[in-house]
């Protein structure tokens, strides 16, 4: 691995950290009202597209953060959609 992967391992771990904790207060809460709709449909959408970007590009970087950031947007979505 060189170090421009490296960063982007770095990188992508960081952002992706970032949604667990509020993916773990909507799981306890139960409620995605503080979230906006459309910052959501636009987090799922791009964060599917940075992955397949990645995958198109070889990044094990960008795949593995948005293999993790995607499922937990798309819950975050659900929660939205379901509850408010």
């Amino acid at each position: 691995m060189d170090w421009i992967e490296a960063i982007g391992l770095v990188a992508g771990a960081m952002t992706t950290s970032a949604f667990v904790p509020q993916a773990v207060k909507t799981w306890r809460t139960r409620s995605a009202r503080d979230f906006s709709l459309g910052l959501l449909v636009l987090l799922v959408a791009g964060n599917t597209l940075w992955m397949a970007y990645g995958f198109l590009k070889g990044s094990t970087g960008l795949v593995a953060a948005n293999l993790v950031t995607v499922p937990l947007t798309v819950y975050l979505l659900t929660v939205k959609l379901r509850r408010g």
